[in-house]
């Protein structure tokens, strides 16, 4: 399991936008580096990102293998109503990891 990190604010007024801050610990290995013993490294990339608010997606995003390691992602949301952030990270290898932030609307 990779280690991620997720940042919210710990409260926002209904109808403001508000900052959302992703990272997660990936190495992003693209399948065409040789490793020390000269053979090719194995591909292992995150594919996808997707955030979803209170059960809608409000963020997706598409990753490739020219994304650096350990892939950073901040977008902004809407403020519309207390519930669960879900952020879900997808991969080569079946690799798929989710974390999850409480929204506070005041």
């Amino acid at each position: 399991m990779a280690r991620a990190i997720v940042t919210v604010p710990p409260g926002v007024p209904r109808g403001e936008v508000f900052e959302v801050r992703a990272i997660i610990a990936h190495p992003m290995e693209t399948g065409f580096r040789p490793g020390s013993d000269g053979r090719r490294l194995p591909r292992d990339v995150l594919r996808r990102f997707t955030c979803r608010y209170d059960g809608a997606t409000v963020f997706a995003a598409d990753l490739y293998p020219a994304i650096a390691a350990n892939p950073y992602l901040a977008f902004h949301v809407l403020a519309t109503a207390s519930g669960p952030m879900t952020f879900t990270w997808e991969g080569d290898n079946g690799f798929a990891q989710t974390e999850t932030a409480a929204i506070v609307v005041t």
